[in-house]
């Protein structure tokens, strides 16, 4: 009861009259629901009652005041009431079920307020005793009176709640649902018309509606209805192919289950005598008691007291005996459509579909299927099938033989007839449908592990399957792919099979946590497989411990060995192996275990080899258990020992060792020292002269590595033997590896010759030979030669630097004749080693100081000529007279191949000293040098020049910024007598730089820096008590 609302009695009475109008108005129909009709009742007894209490005062204003505040409240609640009643009479009947808890609650709350308010009116009509006793009996009945929803009503609403929070349901539930609320809004099962204008009219009704659970409840109704008005073809299981007319019988209606709408498989029977699907009703108990109601029958709306399902056995057999006539039906028109020699692709299709549909629904009429030949007849449609068949088809057919791959006999017959490979065959095909049922069709070989061989030796099915595995584009084919290898690995015949293809999961698991013998069968897979760098790395680092574990049992040290090196054989795994402690290992097999056979000795000395190969963690690590690193006296005693006696396999491996431990950055000097100390050279010259080429090779690298290092002791072994001359003939051999070539050039080149034995070597023909080849191999684009391009060219110039260090008047010919001056200059354009670069420059350096001493001696003759006008007789002809050279004070020609500046060496050099690496900046600064002359009356001249070509300022440059050492002094001789000359000095007393440069070289160099630094600093003027000309004179004299 709640407050009237607040307008005159006149007002309030007419409002009582106008929802009474409402009333009548929408009262044409019965109504549906018990609620209002029973609210109905009573508003009837209300007009009248409240028509003869108005009617007791000549007007509503005149009323007493209790009358008209309960007119008052009753014209509000009344209104109320009304507008729940026309919900429950506009409204769409399933909306008011969705609401019905709601509208039957607010219904009686106003009924109840109706009745309050009539009973404030009975203090006031002491008068009227009879309409005092109606009123009272009317308003106990309104204030006593419970609507309630009925049980059917409740059960659809809460099963309508259910549906608004989106589940999901089963086809059997949602017929369910259905029949239930067709009875309840009172609908013959069949009057679809009727349920079907309720759910548009919900849609209206929902249409400004912003509840979500609302929204999906007509969504959800919507979908079963149309799900529901679909009528399945289950007349004889025909898909339109052309059958005889008193062939097919169709079903009878007790054959169909009221839920599904299908032919039943199992027909079960309630206690309401009703028969359904046993998996139908049972989904559909499940929803009851989910829901937490008492399960009822879908069909007669009965509530259950057990669920009991008894099997209807008579109905059972009958459709047996239906499906098994439609079968054989089906099954015949299959053979004799897929039997034909050009049968209609769309008839075939449909064929394979009603196999599917038979083999999926009726399992035990697989045998039927396939006693008629008809598994045999899809594979040769799927062989037969070309890529000009639409994949459809293949899908189709893949799908058919994947549910008949069920039936054991089936299977057998399809791995008989090679399907296994027809199925392979499709993992490659145009739609994924096709490639889905291939690898499901593989996926069901493989659960039977006696079909996992053949599957997995089918060409190019693990390669494929591993493909797809790891193709996560499609990730439910990869999971299927995933199954299927997973399966595969499960048989021990497939391990290497499944490695081969690149999947090393199942061998790498074996090879850790199997027994010895599994662990020795599978490193003599991996000794024996043909390797990836990645699978090489994987095994490595998930399998080198292991692997190291059996070098120390006899039974599996040959396999381990064998594994061990094919993994060394990548570069990246050196260090996992060193890692892993193989090197004291293997060292056992080769140093002390008296019992290794050849072979083992042979694979053990391997595998060392391709670990030291390359500078790398092995420096750092143990090769024995001493602690004794590989570059250790000790290790390579043992190596220069065994190498005598070993077989000629691990001599190769032993002089690949040395040369790997000799070429390691850190360890090359010591390795070099204690080859020499242990009068190793000679046994390793024996192998220079060997037949075979891999030990000539790794002789020669070695004995190139030892010449680096111990030139003059190298020379002293090799003069007894006149092997000088054998690398000359070496490096002139066509027969010669390239290797060999140029291993033989940097060994002459690294040797110290004499004189004598230069000119011996170093004819005029054998140095054209080496300028030509220079020129070839700076032309040379030869990938398979090209490693070997930067050691060739390092030795020739080697071999030239030696040519031009004694150069006598036939050498000079020879030089200018073979343009040695401009080889050397081209080189330092090139992108080489530094060493090159420095060999390149000290020869320049060479045949600038020969031009400088040929001036000099020619500087007294009457005619003055230039360095190169005193070659005229060689040259044929008299040059011009040109002006003097202002490097020599002669007259140079262009060509004179002595002179720097005539030849443009100058700016290459000044290049040179921005080089990162020192040694090739001292030979660019001291071939500049030769540049000065140190003579008063051409100095000036000579520094001029070079100043324009910006040798003065990269020299100073180069002075500020480097520390002391050589390259200091060098630079630092230079600037002392550039600065002798006074405007020079001059222009340079305000370089700070310079001046501070000067002053730490002159407080922290050695004696010859600070002289030089005292004399430039005197002549910059910051020190003073001595003749920068005469102390210069004084130690030009002494340099």
């Amino acid at each position: 009861m709640t407050s009237p609302t607040p307008f005159s009695t006149a007002e309030a009475v007419e409002s009582i009259n106008l929802s009474l109008s409402d009333l009548s108005n929408n009262s044409n129909n019965q109504d549906f629901f018990e609620n209002p009709r029973r609210f109905c009742v009573y508003v009837t007894r209300l007009q009248l009652l409240l028509n003869t209490l108005i009617r007791t005062s000549s007007s509503p204003d005149t009323l007493s005041p209790s009358v008209q505040t309960a007119l008052k409240g009753i014209a509000g609640d009344l209104a109320k009431a009304v507008e729940r009643v026309l919900v429950y009479r506009n409204r769409s009947k399933i909306f008011v079920l969705i609401n019905c808890i709601s509208l039957s609650d607010a219904l009686q709350e106003c009924t109840k307020a109706i009745g309050a308010w009539l009973a404030l009116t009975e203090t006031s009509l002491h008068d009227h005793p009879e309409l005092r006793k109606k009123i009272s009996d009317l308003s106990r009945d309104m204030k006593e009176t419970l609507f309630k929803v009925t049980e059917n009503e409740e059960r659809v609403h809460c099963t309508l709640q259910k549906e608004g929070e989106g589940r999901q349901t089963t086809k059997a539930v949602q017929s369910a649902i259905i029949m239930d609320l067709m009875r309840t809004l009172g609908l013959e099962s069949n009057d679809l018309t009727e349920l079907t204008e309720q759910i548009k009219q919900l849609r209206t009704d929902l249409a400004r509606s912003s509840s979500v659970p609302e929204r999906r409840i007509l969504s959800s109704l919507q979908r079963i209805l149309d799900s529901w008005c679909i009528v399945p073809d289950i007349s004889s299981l025909n898909y339109d192919i052309e059958t005889e007319d008193d062939v097919n019988i169709s079903p009878f209606k007790s054959f169909l289950c009221p839920l599904t709408k299908e032919v039943m498989k199992e027909p079960v029977v309630l206690e309401s005598s009703q028969t359904y699907e046993r998996k139908a009703i049972e989904y559909w108990f499940e929803r009851c008691l989910d829901d937490c109601r008492d399960p009822i029958c879908p069909v007669t709306g009965q509530v259950l007291k057990s669920l009991e399902l008894k099997p209807n056995i008579g109905l059972a057999g009958a459709i047996e005996e239906w499906v098994n006539r439609n079968v054989d039906v089906q099954v015949n028109k299959a053979v004799e459509v897929l039997g034909e020699e050009n049968p209609q692709v769309d008839c075939v299709e449909r064929v394979l579909d009603i196999v599917y549909k038979i083999s999926e629904e009726y399992p035990f009429n697989r045998y039927r299927i396939r006693n008629a030949g008809v598994v045999l007849l899809i594979v040769k449609v799927l062989r037969n099938s070309s890529k000009s068949i639409r994949t459809q088809l293949r899908s189709k057919a893949l799908m058919a033989l994947l549910s008949m791959a069920k039936d054991e006999e089936s299977k057998k017959i399809m791995l008989d007839e090679g399907v296994s490979k027809l199925a392979i065959h499709s993992l490659i095909g145009s739609s994924e449908k096709e490639r889905e049922y291939a690898v499901k069709l593989l996926l069901e070989f493989s659960s039977d592990r006696a079909y996992c061989i053949s599957v997995a030796l089918e060409k190019g099915a693990l390669v494929l399957l591993t493909s797809m595995a790891g193709n996560l584009e499609h990730p439910a084919l990869s999971n299927l792919a995933e199954e299927v290898l997973k399966n595969l690995e499960k048989v021990d015949d497939n391990v290497q099979l499944l490695a081969a293809a690149g999947r090393f999961e199942p061998l790498i698991s074996r090879l850790c946590e199997g027994s010895d013998d599994v662990k020795i069968e599978m490193a003599y897979m991996v000794g024996k497989m043909t390797l990836t760098n990645s699978s090489k790395e994987q095994i490595a680092r998930q399998c080198a411990k292991v692997l190291v574990q059996l070098l120390y049992k006899s039974a599996g040290r040959a396999a381990s060995l064998q594994a061990l090196y094919n993994l060394s054989g990548l570069d990246d795994n050196a260090t996992i192996l060193v890692d892993s402690a193989v090197l004291p290992a293997l060292m056992d097999i080769l140093f002390k275990d008296q019992d290794a056979s050849p072979e083992l000795n042979e694979l053990a000395a391997a595998t060392i080899a391709n670990i030291v190969s390359n500078p790398g963690h092995w420096e750092l690590s143990s090769a024995d258990k001493k602690g004794n690193s590989m570059q250790s006296e000790s290790v390579v005693s043992s190596l220069l020992a065994l190498l005598s006696v070993a077989s000629p396999k691990c001599q190769v491996s032993i002089l690949h060792i040395l040369c790997g431990i000799a070429s390691s950055p850190q360890a090359a000097g010591s390795v070099a020292t204690h080859v020499k100390s242990g009068d190793g050279i000679k046994s390793i010259f024996l192998f220079l002269e060997h037949p075979e080429v891999e030990y000539r090779a790794h002789a020669f690298r070695l004995t190139r590595i030892l010449s680096e290092c111990f030139g003059q002791e190298l020379a002293y072994e090799l003069k007894p033997f006149y092997k000088l001359s054998f690398f000359k003939e070496k490096l002139l051999d066509d027969q010669s590896t390239h290797g060999e070539k140029s291993d033989a050039a940097c060994i002459l080149a690294n040797i110290p010759l004499s004189d004598e034995e230069v000119k011996t070597l170093f004819e005029a023909n054998f140095i054209k030979w080496i300028v030509t080849n220079l020129k070839n191999q700076q032309r040379s684009s030869n990938a398979r030669l090209f490693r070997h391009i930067p050691s060739m060219v390092e030795g020739l110039h080697g071999l030239l630097l030696h040519f031009t260090r004694s150069l006598d008047p036939p050498s000079l010919t020879v030089a200018r004749e073979q343009s040695l001056m401009t080889v050397f200059c081209e080189q330092l354009s090139f992108p080489s080693k530094p060493r090159v670069k420095q060999l390149a420059a000290l020869g320049l350096k060479n045949l600038s100081e020969a031009g400088r001493l040929l001036s000099a001696a020619d500087s007294g003759k009457p005619t003055p000529r230039g360095v190169c006008a005193v070659l005229v007789a060689m040259c044929g002809r008299p040059p011009p007279e040109p002006s003097t050279c202002p490097i020599h004070n002669a007259r140079c020609e262009d060509d004179s191949q002595l002179c720097l500046l005539k030849s443009n060496c100058i700016r290459p050099l000044v290049d040179l000293l921005m080089d990162e690496d020192t040694n090739v900046q001292i030979a660019a600064v001291e071939a500049l040098s030769t540049l000065i002359v140190d003579t008063s009356k051409n100095l000036k001249r000579a520094v001029n020049e070079l100043d324009q070509q910006g040798v003065v300022d990269a020299v100073i440059g180069l002075f500020t910024e480097v520390r002391p050492g050589v390259l200091q002094e060098r630079a630092l001789w230079m600037i002392e007598r550039i600065l002798r000359v006074e405007g020079h000095s001059h222009r340079y007393s305000l370089n700070q730089s310079l001046v501070r440069a000067l002053v730490e070289a002159f407080k922290h160099g050695n004696a010859n820096a600070k002289m030089h630094a005292q004399e430039a600093l005197t002549n910059l003027k910051q020190i003073s008590g001595f003749s920068g000309k005469g102390s210069s004179q004084a130690h030009s004299r002494g340099r």
